[in-house]
């Protein structure tokens, strides 16, 4: 019988003596654990290690001792039919249970309705794909993995959390860059709604390296560099980029004189450009590269510009400035899968034609090395050359930038 469509009156004084008894709870969440499972209330159902009050409770029901072993074991047909007899409950048990704890709720379409609403919540995002494969990717990868789920609980909550995160990926990379807060107080409509620890900066974060490639990671530094990867700043001086040989201001025209390396902020790039002079301008991944070339040509090194990993803001504000005015950006980076994603984030954001960076050029170096480190990673793509993807695949060996330094270094001569 359906417990929720009970039509003879139960006595519920008489009831909540009988079965309403606090000592009695156990069997009642039993009870109604098993009509919201839409089971049949028959068989018995046991209690480990009952208290002599919820003994006492249980022999005071059934009339009878229900025994005195190390459990106590009640049949849920025997309580059904105690209620229907004494007239307390003419439909019995699951009329019973139903007037001490309310309609039950069967499990199943609650669940398929509560599901319906999380799919729902989802929807919100799907727009996004189409700023990219990877937000594709990454909504989808949002719905199955249950970070939402265990950030806010609800459909509701999940639904106005996503919504808040599409509002932020929508509006990014901000070009040119700005300030976290600033951003956030103009999007969100509060400055610390982005802030650290909320739900909606870890799922925004989760975006962002969808949005940018940039890497996975932890720590407030790997946090303030992932913001900046699209563009959201949390100052002006933590975001730096290493150079070698640029020209432009008293500081970097000294630097330049000597042949030193040098580390410059944000904040000065935005008030104090770098000028243009040079035809190209070279990139590099690793410090090392830098390091070397300023060892071994001091100021007679090519300009060359190092991204130590993914491209900070400081870095593309650098780049973007010489491409637009004119320069030619040559990129070089690691041959394995990592050093990919980044090239191929930067390529998103700044045009480059690759240094040495090819599938030919891995190919050599590789076969030149063929005791190398093994690649290892998720495979990925190399927009500038798709040859190189099948390449790595073929060979396995994973190329660092130092093992190619002497070419490297011939170049920059």
């Amino acid at each position: 019988m359906d417990p929720t469509s009970a039509t003879a009156p139960v006595d519920e004084a008489r009831l909540r003596r009988l079965l309403g008894d606090p000592a009695l709870d156990w069997l009642v969440d039993r009870a109604r654990r098993r009509l919201e499972r839409e089971q049949p209330l028959t068989g018995p159902v046991s209690l480990s290690a009952p208290t002599s009050a919820q003994r006492v409770s249980a022999e005071r029901l059934l009339g009878r001792s229900p025994g005195s072993g190390r459990s106590l074991t009640v049949r849920l047909d025997e309580v059904d039919a105690v209620l229907r007899r004494s007239g307390i409950s003419p439909d019995g048990l699951a009329a019973a249970v139903a007037a001490l704890t309310g309609p039950i709720v069967l499990l199943g379409p609650a669940r398929e309705a509560e599901e319906r609403a999380w799919q729902e919540a989802y929807a919100v995002i799907d727009a996004l794909a189409d700023q990219g494969p990877g937000l594709a990717t990454w909504a989808d990868r949002l719905r199955g993995d249950g970070l939402v789920r265990r950030l806010v609980g609800t459909p509701a909550a999940a639904r106005d959390l996503l919504g808040q995160a599409a509002t932020v990926l929508s509006a990014l990379p901000a070009d040119p860059p700005v300030s976290l807060p600033a951003f956030a107080a103009r999007l969100l409509g509060g400055a610390h709604a982005l802030d650290d620890g909320t739900p909606l900066a870890t799922v925004t974060l989760s975006g962002i390296r969808a949005l940018t490639g940039f890497t996975d990671g932890t720590g407030a530094e790997w946090r303030r560099e992932a913001w900046a990867s699209a563009g959201l700043l949390r100052d002006e001086l933590s975001s730096t980029v290493l150079t070698l040989n640029l020209r432009g201001t008293p500081a970097l025209d000294w630097m330049a004189d000597a042949g030193e390396p040098s580390v410059l902020t944000l904040r000065q790039l935005a008030r104090h450009p770098v000028a243009v002079s040079a035809p190209a301008v070279r990139i590099c991944e690793n410090p090392a590269v830098l390091a070397a070339a300023a060892d071994a040509h001091g100021a007679d090194s090519a300009p060359l510009v190092c991204l130590q990993g993914q491209p900070s803001a400081a870095a593309l504000a650098l780049l973007r400035h010489l491409h637009e005015g004119g320069a030619a950006l040559l990129y070089h980076g690691d041959f394995d899968w990592g050093g990919l994603r980044i090239a191929s984030a930067l390529l998103r954001r700044v045009p480059w034609r690759p240094w040495r960076y090819t599938a030919a050029d891995y190919r050599a170096a590789a076969l030149a090395r063929p005791d190398g480190p093994p690649l290892t990673g998720q495979p990925t793509e190399a927009p500038w050359d798709p040859d190189l993807q099948r390449a790595l695949l073929g060979l396995g060996v994973r190329v660092e930038e130092e093992t190619v330094l002497d070419a490297l270094l011939t170049d920059l001569a």
